[in-house]
Parts: structure tokens; sequence; C-alpha cells
């Protein structure tokens, strides 16, 4: 398998992990409404956004479509959009999105889509009929994230890998808990999103303060999250300009999600409906997948042996 294809594996992983982890924070719910007055217009929202999470977690899945834009120059990204869009599943996380955008184009034997299927803690991504051929004939790249961190035997690793594990079990629930996180919650009022009633709410959270509320992060050592903390805002990010549409019937149907960096907004736009249907996901076949892990571990392996091989060789004399 190419360079090009591990790299265009990366930017489908990292893309889903950015559009799921930056939304990653869960909130405290209840607290949060309890704290506020009930005749506080700030009491009223909450009351509403926290009505709206109770339902939202209790749905456990539902139809996504996603938009990601990013301006050139974010973490060396040369732009633009990229779209998303199939059926979430939480408790357990299930996932099954296409995706495609300027990201999976750049290369002459890029596939124009990628569809991506996350079941048991692996993630399973359709890399086109081209670069089958270069992974034993075999389109579907399996990458265990969970595997890889109990066996990399690197503690660093291993908490960065379980960060972003973690991350990735996310449901529009979540957004809503970041919301109520917001010291700035309020009603902007109503709004018709795609011929629906709506109501709509916004709010901002610093970079420390979504820190803070991310649990996926609690693996993190204090050094470790400062660190972190010193690294988003090297690349300019000062907060984070969430929004959410709610229906007549207590569920969220859009999310904005606006990310100010020096290079521009890098936007999240999620649409959500059906709610509480049946998320049907299944494993691509055994036959049709090269497992990226397994075959580093045999690559690993191979290397070892031709070392110890060496070594037993015996030392000529001159």
């Amino acid at each position: 398998m190419s360079m090009s294809a591990w790299r265009r594996a990366g930017v489908s992983l990292t893309a889903a992990v950015v559009v799921a982890g930056v939304a990653g924070c869960q909130g405290g719910g209840d607290k949060k409404a309890a704290d506020e007055p009930e005749g506080s217009s700030r009491g009223s929202v909450t009351k509403v956004i926290t009505a709206a999470y109770k339902k939202t977690a209790e749905a456990k899945s539902a139809k996504v479509r996603m938009t990601m834009s990013v301006p050139a120059g974010v973490d060396g990204a040369k732009g633009g959009e990229v779209e998303m869009s199939g059926v979430l599943g939480w408790d357990p996380t299930l996932m099954d999105i296409t995706m495609k955008g300027e990201a999976f184009t750049a290369a002459p034997d890029a596939p124009e889509q990628i569809r991506m299927v996350w079941l048991d803690n692996a993630m399973y991504m359709d890399m086109g009929s081209q670069q089958a051929a270069k992974m034993d004939g075999k389109r579907w790249l399996k990458l265990d994230i969970a595997a890889a961190a109990e066996a990399s035997g690197d503690e660093a690793m291993q908490k960065q890998l379980t960060a972003q594990l973690e991350n990735m079990n996310q449901d529009p629930a979540k957004q809503l808990a970041l919301l109520l996180d917001s010291p700035n919650l309020e009603h902007v009022g109503p709004e018709k999103i795609d011929g629906e009633d709506t109501q709509h709410y916004k709010g901002t959270l610093t970079v420390e303060e979504m820190l803070k509320s991310n649990n996926a992060l609690s693996v993190l050592g204090d050094e470790e999250r400062e660190e972190l903390l010193s690294e988003v805002k090297e690349q300019g990010i000062k907060e984070y300009d969430t929004q959410v549409w709610v229906n007549e019937d207590g569920y969220p149907v859009r999310m904005d999600l606006g990310v100010d960096t020096p290079q521009g907004t890098m936007k999240i736009t999620a649409d959500y409906s059906d709610y509480g249907a049946k998320a049907e996901v299944q494993a691509p076949p055994a036959e049709e997948t090269f497992d990226l892990f397994q075959e580093l571990k045999k690559l690993g392996e191979g290397m070892q042996e031709g070392a110890d091989a060496s070594a037993d060789e015996p030392v000529l004399q001159g």
C-alpha cells in the first residue's frame, strides 16, 4: 500500500475525530438547570436545553447530514469542505457514514468518496477499487484503535489513542451538553429549518472551558492537559461558538459549531432527523478487510526476527 493511501486514511480518521471530538464535551445537564432560578431567562433556556439533552440521549440513534468547512492552512490542510451523511448510533457507538469533498480528491487515484463504518471500537474505511490493488485486493481498511493503544506499550500514546476513542463516542446530546456549559447561553428566537418550526439557541466557550468540559480528556495528566491547551492556543484558537435549533418535539434538528482561527473560521453544521430509528450497522466481510494494525504487527515481528537472526550469526575473524 502506497504512502499516499496511508495519508488519505489518516485524513479520513482525522476528519472524523475532529468533527466528533471538537464537539465532544459532556456537561452537567441537571445541575445546570437546578442552579438557575426558575423564573430567570437563563433558567428557562437551560430547562429547554436540558429536556432536549435527555430526549436526545435516550433516542440513541439518528440520521445525519454534516458539512465541515476548513480554511486553508489550518493544521496544514489545503482548505475546503467535507460532506458526511449516514446514520449515527450511541450507547453503544455505531456509525455508517459516507464522506466526500476536496480532502479526498487531491491525488489522481483518490476515491471520490469514502464510506466509514464504526463498530466495536474499530473504524473501517472503504478506500476504493484502485487502493484495493495495493491492499492484497481488499478495499476495506480496518483501524482498531483500542488494540493499537493496548499493544503500543507507550503510555503517552495509549492516552492519546484512548482520548481519540472516547471522542469518537459522540451523539447530538453531547453538543447540547456543551451548550449547557456555556456561561452566556441564550435564546435567539424562532426560526424555520427546512420548513420546520424550531427555536434557536446559542452560546460560546473559551478553550479552557471546553477542555475542562471534555470528559474524554480525563485520561490526560495535568502536564499533558496544559501542553494540549498551549498547542491549541498556539494555533490561535480562543473560543468555540455553538448553536442549536430545537424542534417542537424537543429534538435538535440542526447544530453549528464554529472555531475561530487565524486562517478563518472552521465551521461544522449538522442536520439530524429520524431520532430513535434502529441503526443498522455491519462490519464489512473479513475477507474484504485489510487490518492495518495486524499488518504493522506482522511487519514488526518480521523485523525483530531478522534482527535476532543477525545477532546469532557467528562473527568471522580476519
